[in-house]
């Protein structure tokens, strides 16, 4: 983390012992509109490709997780808890988890559609074949607070 936004975490945070598990990161291809999303109270999930997270030898998300959602200038704009998590198939998603990403109209066919291009695109830059059935990493998340100025 930057210098900026470890001040915004330990400035929300004050002198309150703070959570152990915390990350700073944008959204996708359109940080900054997602993050407004998520300012709004229109986003409260997201989802990701399980296989980035094995090629990356990344741990999953917890319920015990915090983060620091960023602008595309890579400066804080929210916090946020993760509360579920869940792996899930790409055609197993439900209507209620694609509609509470908020993106787009909001509904299930434009999350289909934005979301296999996203994937596609992604796994074909690293040698992948995109599958219906790919594994997501589903996860639904509360916003803790806004960062003003």
């Amino acid at each position: 983390m930057d210098e900026i936004v470890q001040a915004y975490w330990n400035q929300y945070w004050g002198e309150q012992e703070k959570p152990k598990s915390v990350s700073a990161w944008q959204f996708g291809a359109q940080p900054d509109y997602l993050a407004q999303l998520v300012v709004d109270g229109v986003k409260t999930a997201t989802c990701s490709g399980y296989v980035f997270y094995e090629l990356e030898n990344e741990p999953l998300p917890t319920i015990e997780d915090y983060s620091i959602i960023l602008n595309s200038n890579d400066k804080p704009v929210a916090i946020i808890k993760t509360v579920e998590v869940s792996l899930t198939p790409m055609n197993e998603v439900s209507v209620d988890f694609a509609i509470s990403e908020g993106e787009g109209d909001r509904t299930y066919q434009y999350w289909w559609e934005a979301h296999e291009t996203f994937f596609r695109n992604e796994l074909t830059a690293i040698g992948r074949e995109f599958s219906e059935d790919m594994l997501l990493v589903c996860e639904r998340f509360e916003l803790v607070d806004v960062k003003s100025g």
